[in-house]
């Protein structure tokens, strides 16, 4: 089974649009106000005001996206529709997985649902192989519950940025096992032709479909190669990181700072702005200036940060974005912010998730609605819940994110 071609679109249609007024609410942050004030600062109060939502949110995630056939796999969107396949692709299941770690890392409840993603996350994996010779995660689940599919480099990465997590926060071996083991293969994406335009960079996968280098495959390989240096000490894991980080910064950093999305063997651009191909860039600089003490690199991780928040959040374009972008954006500015001690892009994340509670929210499922039909994707309810989950961590706990 190959992957979702319309990955792309699928990101763009699953945004409903919203009144001024609304917008305007986003901006101010209103609608946390009218709920009870901001979620900011890690006061005890506000933190188990998201644990309770996020709990709600991911209740109503197992109740409308779980399946009975004792897989712990997940379907792709609610209402079902003719077609579907029985279970989602990797990249929506990893965020359910994700937003288990996310919930686990501030309740202990959480810990056998958790071992249940994590047992299913391996039915994508993929030990023989894909055409690099080295094993990882399949897009879609494996014998006997499918046929597989191909391997998506970005895919990849946000499990082992998952596993990094869980490896920091308990000191799980297996995750840091599995964490190296997914760097080799994002490793082995490198491109080695000198004949393409702009050469280098991670592909984004490895179908025949497609041979783009984005953002997104490249930028979260430097994230996780700066994970594992951090932990191992090894330099390899270092050099690598730079080299995926300068290739971008090359190719795909626009003159106002921010990142455009991938480029094509003809090194043609395409200049399409979303949210987590700005805010794994603020974590990567993060995490280098930890490496290298070299605080240009935590001054960067500043403005890319600012002219983020000026371009989402000031110019009221949140919404704009996929929930699930906006979760990992949100995520690596809190990685910031563990550094900065700031509090405004902590304060920011809690306002949209309100407003998306507030607005978004079917009181009567749980579930978030951005679709203009009115279904949900799981991958948008794993995402509410990651929001909320967070929300909820103490401060201590934000140097572990990504």
């Amino acid at each position: 089974m190959r992957a979702n071609p319309s990955r792309r679109a699928l990101v763009g249609s699953g945004l409903m649009a919203m009144t001024t007024a609304t917008m305007a609410a986003a901006s101010t942050g209103s609608a946390a106000a009218a709920d009870g004030g901001d979620t900011g600062g890690g006061d005890a109060e506000h933190r188990s005001r998201a644990l309770s939502r996020a709990r709600a949110a991911y209740a109503a995630l197992e109740r409308h996206f779980g399946t009975t056939d004792g897989s712990g796999l997940v379907r792709e969107q609610y209402p079902a529709a003719s077609g579907d396949n029985a279970y989602s692709y990797e990249w929506p299941f990893s965020q359910v997985h994700i937003a288990a770690l996310d919930l686990a890392a501030v309740d202990t409840a959480y810990e056998p649902e958790l071992t249940a993603r994590a047992k299913a996350q391996e039915h994508y994996w993929n030990a023989d192989g894909g055409t690099t010779g080295l094993p990882g995660y399949d897009s879609y689940p494996r014998a006997p519950y499918g046929s597989g599919g191909d391997m998506f480099y970005d895919d990849n990465e946000w499990v082992g940025l998952a596993k990094v997590q869980r490896h920091l926060q308990t000191g799980d071996p297996a995750a840091l096992a599995r964490a190296k083991e997914i760097f080799e293969l994002v490793r082995s994406g490198w491109d080695t032709d000198t004949s393409h335009g702009a050469p280098g960079g991670v592909f984004w996968t490895q179908a025949t479909w497609s041979h783009d280098r984005n953002t997104v495959s490249n930028m979260p390989g430097a994230q996780l190669a700066l994970r594992l240096h951090l932990i191992t000490g090894e330099s390899g894991y270092l050099d690598w990181a730079r080299r995926f980080y300068d290739w971008t910064n090359t190719h795909l950093q626009s003159p106002g700072g921010l990142y455009w999305d991938h480029l094509d063997l003809q090194g043609t651009v395409e200049k399409t702005f979303w949210s987590y191909n700005q805010g794994v860039p603020v974590g990567v600089d993060v995490l280098l200036h930890r490496a290298t003490r070299d605080r240009a690199h935590l001054r960067r991780a500043e403005r890319i940060a600012e002219a983020a928040y000026a371009y989402y959040v000031t110019q009221g374009r949140l919404f704009s974005q996929p929930v699930y972008f906006n979760s990992i954006f949100f995520k690596n500015l809190l990685l910031l912010e563990s550094v900065t001690g700031d509090g405004r892009y902590h304060r920011a994340m809690a306002d949209y998730a309100d407003q998306v509670w507030s607005t978004m929210r079917d009181p009567a499922t749980g579930l978030v609605h951005f679709n203009a039909a009115g279904g949900t994707e799981a991958i948008q309810q794993a995402a509410f819940a990651q929001l909320y989950a967070v929300l909820a961590w103490p401060r201590s706990l934000w140097p572990t994110l990504y």
